[in-house]
C-alpha cells in the first residue's frame, strides 16, 4: 500500500518537481514505516508518479477554488523557468497538465545527494560486503555505521523552510522532529540487506563495526556561510580535519534565524550533477582483553621494553615475551600491557605470580575454546625460562578494574637478602620479628623521581620475619601494604624512607637481592591446570 495520502499530495509534488528523490519525499510526509523505503528505487518513483497524476486540465498545486485554466498554466510556466535555472530544466508538463519528471531516476536528489537512491541498492551493498569479507575479520554480528557530508543538514534544512512553508498555506505545521532523520531511513533499508549478504544480525552492541564515510566535493561549500553568521559554532579542533563538522553545523542552524538562512542559501536547495563519492569503507573490531599472572625468574628483565634517550639497554621484557603470542594469534594491530604493580628489572616474580592483563587493538581473530586458550599459555611458557604464565584467559573491560583496585588496597609479600656494614648476630635482628603495622613515610625515590611525582607517601610495614645468615648477611621476609618501595626500606634512601631497616637495626643496610613471593590481588580466577 502507498504510504502518502491525498494531505501528502501538496508537498509530494512540491518536493518532487524541485528535484527531491521519492525516499526523501517520504521523510518529509513523515512516513516512518519501514517497508516503502525498502522498495526498488525504480518502482518508488512509478509509484510516486502515480500517486501524483492528476485529471487533464488538474493541477496538484492548486487551492479551493481554483483560478482560471489560463492562470494556472501561466503560473506553472513561470515556475518551470525558475526551476529550469535550480533544476537544469528537468520539469516538464505532460499532454495531461499535470507535472513530471524527466528521466528522474537519473537526476542526483537535491537533499540526500544521492544516499538514499544507489546507495541503498543491492549492488552498493554487496560491495562493502566483499570489502567486508576480503578484510579477514571474524565476527558473529556487527554494527554499521556512515558518515555523511555536513552539508545534508544544510540542504535538510532549506527543504523543510520549503515545506513548513507550503504546509502553513494550509494551516499545517511541520516540526524538524517529525521529518524522518536521513540516517534512519538509511538504515532502515540497508541493515536487512547487510544481514542477508553476510548471514550475520546487526546488532547494536558488536564489537565489529563497518563504517562507511561518504563525501561530496561538489557542494562542500554549501555549509561556508554558517561560519561567517554564526563563527561561536565553528572552532578548529586537533583531531579535525575542517571545523564544518555534522555537530557544529547543526549547532548553527539552530542557531541562525529563518531569514537569515534564506537570504544565504537557495531554498529548494540547487540540485546536484554528481551522487556522493564513497571516501572510505572500514572495518574495525573493538578490543578484546586477556589476563592471566606471570611469574619473573630473572634478574635481568624488565617488566617493559627499558629504553633510555631512544636506546634499547635489554633485548626483551616480560610485556614482549607475553604480547608477542597474543599479537600474532589474536592477529591485533597493537596492544596495551597493564599489572597490579611492577617489579624492578632485578627483582623476581615467584608464588603466584602477579596478575596483568593485555588490551589487544582491533584483534582480526577473537574467538578461542578454552583448549586453545590452555595451548596459547603453554607456547608462551615453553618460549623462555625467564617468565611463566599462569590463569591465561578472555576477560571483559570492566573485569580489569579488579586488578587496579588491588594496587594500593592489598598486601604483598617480599623475601630480601640484606647486608649490613657491622658484624650482626642472630640477637640483633630477632627484635624486627615483634613490630606489627609499623608505619613509614616515603619520599618519592631518587631512582623514580624522573618518572614520578615528588610526595611523601605513607605506607605500613605489616610484620617482618627474619632468617639469619652470617654475620653480615640476613634475609627479611616482609608483608607491606601495596605500593611501598622496599629497597628504600631497607637502606633508607639517604634518609628519604623514615624509619627504614638502617635506623632501626643503627646500621648501614642495602639490600642485595629482592623476590616478590606474592601479591595478595584475587584476580583473575584461577584455573584448573
Amino acid at each position: 500500500m502507498f504510504p502518502l495520502t491525498e494531505e501528502n499530495k501538496h508537498v509530494a509534488q512540491l518536493l518532487l518537481s524541485t528535484g527531491t528523490c521519492p525516499r526523501c519525499i517520504f521523510r518529509f510526509c513523515g512516513v516512518d514505516f519501514h517497508a516503502p523505503y525498502k522498495l526498488p528505487y525504480k518502482e518508488l518513483l512509478n509509484e510516486l508518479q502515480k500517486f501524483l497524476e492528476t485529471e487533464k486540465d488538474e493541477l496538484i498545486l492548486e487551492v479551493m477554488n481554483p483560478p482560471p485554466k489560463k492562470i494556472r498554466l501561466q503560473e506553472l510556466e513561470d515556475s518551470i523557468d525558475n526551476l529550469s535555472q535550480n533544476g537544469e530544466g528537468r520539469i516538464s508538463v505532460s499532454q495531461d497538465g499535470s507535472i513530471a519528471s524527466k528521466n528522474s531516476n537519473l537526476n542526483v536528489c537535491n537533499v540526500c545527494l544521492g544516499i538514499l537512491q544507489e546507495f541503498c541498492e543491492k549492488d552498493f551493498v554487496k560491495k562493502v560486503c566483499q570489502k567486508v569479507e576480503a578484510s579477514g575479520f571474524e565476527f558473529t554480528s556487527l554494527v554499521f555505521s556512515v558518515s555523511f557530508p555536513p552539508q545534508l543538514s544544510v540542504r535538510e534544512h532549506a527543504a523543510w523552510l520549503l515545506v513548513k512553508q507550503e504546509m502553513g498555506k494550509q494551516s499545517l505545521s511541520l516540526g524538524r522532529d517529525d521529518i524522518v532523520q536521513l540516517k534512519e531511513a538509511y538504515k532502515w533499508i540497508t541493515h536487512p540487506l547487510f544481514s542477508e549478504e553476510l548471514g550475520v544480525p546487526i546488532d547494536g552492541k558488536s564489537l565489529f563495526e563497518v563504517s562507511v564515510v561518504f563525501a561530496h566535493p561538489e557542494t562542500v561549500e554549501d555549509c561556508h556561510f554558517l561560519a561567517a553568521i554564526c563563527p561561536d559554532c565553528f572552532k578548529p579542533a586537533k583531531n579535525k580535519q575542517s571545523v564544518f563538522t555534522r555537530m557544529a553545523v547543526m549547532k548553527a542552524l539552530n542557531k541562525i534565524k529563518e531569514e537569515d538562512f534564506l537570504k544565504q542559501f537557495p531554498c529548494p536547495p540547487n540540485s546536484p550533477k554528481a551522487v556522493c563519492t564513497v571516501l572510505e569503507i572500514e572495518c574495525a573490531h573493538g578490543a578484546v582483553f586477556v589476563a592471566g599472572r606471570y611469574n619473573k625468574y630473572s634478574r635481568n628483565l624488565p617488566q617493559t621494553p627499558w629504553i633510555i634517550d631512544g636506546e634499547r639497554k635489554l633485548e626483551s621484557s616480560v610485556e614482549e615475551l607475553i604480547s608477542d603470542h597474543l599479537l600474532a594469534v589474536f592477529k591485533a594491530e597493537s596492544f596495551n600491557f597493564s599489572s597490579s604493580g611492577r617489579e624492578d628489572v632485578d627483582v623476581r616474580t615467584l608464588g603466584n605470580g602477579r596478575p596483568f592483563a593485555i588490551e589487544l587493538v582491533n584483534p582480526h581473530r577473537v574467538h578461542f575454546t578454552s583448549q586453545e586458550i590452555k595451548e596459547l599459555q603453554q607456547k608462551i611458557n615453553n618460549s623462555s625460562n625467564k617468565i611463566q604464565v599462569r590463569d591465561l584467559q578472555l576477560v571483559t573491560r570492566e573485569a580489569i578494574g579488579h586488578m587496579k583496585e588491588g594496587e594500593e588496597e592489598k598486601t604483598k609479600t617480599y623475601s630480601a637478602l640484606i647486608w649490613t656494614d657491622k658484624a650482626i648476630q642472630k640477637k640483633d635482628i630477632e627484635f624486627l620479628n615483634d613490630i606489627k603495622d609499623l608505619k613509614i613515610d616515603q619520599k618519592t625515590p631518587l631512582r623514580v623521581l624522573h618518572r614520578r611525582p615528588l610526595a611523601v607517601r605513607a605506607r605500613v610495614i605489616h610484620s617482618m620475619e627474619t632468617q639469619y645468615v652470617d654475620e653480615h648477611h640476613f634475609r627479611l621476609r616482609l608483608k607491606t601494604q601495596a605500593g611501598t618501595y622496599i629497597k628504600e626500606f631497607v637502606h633508607g634512601d639517604f634518609g628519604r624512607t623514615k624509619p627504614n631497616i638502617g635506623s632501626l637495626m643503627n646500621v648501614t643496610a642495602d639490600i642485595l637481592e629482592l623476590d616478590v613471593e606474592s601479591v595478595d590481588v584475587d584476580w583473575p580466577p584461577a584455573l584448573d591446570d
